[in-house]
């Protein structure tokens, strides 16, 4: 008896085991394709609305809504192929293009939050720096969107096998 329950007892643990390595490796694949999407997204919206270093303003200066809009699109496609061929590999649909639209429909809601953050700090708190811009869409709303996105791609985008042998 002894000996079975050690057994049952080993097989749980190595399930946890294999199930938290799993999760750990999607965590740093996903902050590495979301650190490499944040500077694209970031650097984007930086060019549009205030230019490149000496310039008096981007090309898209009196929109600053749009431009994050456009960064955030630009990131999304980007961010979408790392984490379809690197990140949930071992978890992707075969039909990719049901996938890309359920992607995108979840990285919308990500987006709405970081502009609802740009919003509030541009229209309600009246501030129009780039220092207050940066804080409030690509700091606060990434965060929050970030942590929603985690969610939404494990639980509906990527859903598959997680202990499954990876498919190359």
């Amino acid at each position: 008896m002894t000996q079975t329950r050690l057994t049952s007892d080993t097989g749980l643990v190595g399930r946890i085991r294999g199930a938290y390595d799993v999760l750990a490796r999607e965590v740093a694949k996903f902050g590495t394709i979301g650190l490499l999407a944040f500077i694209l997204d970031t650097t984007l919206y930086n060019y549009f609305v205030f230019g490149l270093p000496g310039m008096e303003a981007g090309p898209l200066h009196d929109i600053p809504l749009r431009a994050k809009i456009l960064a955030t699109a630009i990131a999304t496609v980007f961010s979408w192929l790392g984490n379809r061929y690197w990140t949930f590999r071992h978890t992707r649909r075969p039909e990719a293009f049901h996938e890309f639209l359920l992607f995108i429909w979840f990285n919308i809601l990500g987006l709405l939050i970081a502009v609802a953050c740009l919003a509030f700090s541009r229209y309600v708190l009246d501030l129009h720096s780039q220092v207050a811009d940066n804080i409030s869409a690509n700091g606060v709303g990434l965060v929050l969107g970030t942590l929603f996105r985690f969610w939404a791609y494990r639980t509906y985008v990527f859903k598959g096998d997680a202990l499954a042998p990876p498919r190359h």
